[in-house]
């Protein structure tokens, strides 16, 4: 698959790396981490259209960022769309999932939402995924657009500059940050599964609550 990813941004240069990155933010299996280095290597290179290597890293830059807000709007208005729907639907009651999930999303973001935006960003991993539950929250479009920008912005410069300073070397980005990626994702994991227990207390909480008041009037 790396190579294949290679490949594309070979051939098809800007185009490539602005598809694969909006892939990555809408929740596909996309590593950011490949991309924008060999972009940013490419451009050291000279070896991407429009304007001196340095106008080449810094339009790598602009066209990652981009995808990864057109990414991010993708799954945010997804998960604000149908996220409830689902969540409440047949299919979300068989996974355990009930209206104490949409409330911890909301209680969550309420309290930490645009850190948590901001510093999902700057994660490999959660980067990914934290549009979802982002759509399930109060968290308007405008605010969720300007924190997305601001992550997504020194993630891909950072990421493009060290392709850009290692050249034919990129792929050493990568393997940096990939001890990285292992503890993020079981952090994700472990983070999903807290998630999910509390946010079904909260449902049963709430179902629980009806009854006792009926019972208390009787």
């Amino acid at each position: 698959m790396t190579q294949q990813l290679l490949s594309l941004v070979s051939s098809w240069g800007y185009i490539a790396i602005f598809v694969m990155m909006v892939g990555e933010s809408a929740g596909l299996p996309i590593s950011s981490e490949i991309v924008v280095p060999f972009g940013g290597a490419l451009a050291f290179l000279g070896k991407l259209s429009l304007g001196s290597p340095v106008t080449q890293l810094a339009l790598v830059v602009v066209v990652a960022s981009a995808a990864n807000l057109t990414g991010s709007l993708i799954a945010f208005y997804l998960s604000r769309r149908f996220g409830e729907r689902v969540i409440l639907s047949r299919a979300g009651r068989w996974m355990g999932l009930s209206k104490g999930h949409l409330r911890l999303a909301n209680r969550f973001f309420d309290r930490w939402g645009l850190w948590a935006v901001f510093l999902g960003r700057l994660l490999p991993i959660v980067r990914t995924y934290i549009s979802f539950p982002a759509g399930l929250s109060r968290i308007g479009y405008v605010k969720f657009t300007i924190v997305t920008l601001l992550g997504a912005i020194p993630w891909n410069f950072g990421l493009a500059y060290a392709g850009y300073v290692l050249g034919q070397n990129y792929q050493k980005v990568a393997a940096t940050l990939s001890p990285i990626a292992i503890p993020a994702a079981i952090l994700v994991v472990i983070i999903l599964a807290l998630a999910w227990w509390y946010g079904r207390k909260l449902g049963e909480d709430e179902e629980t609550q009806p009854e006792k008041a009926v019972a208390g009037r009787v």
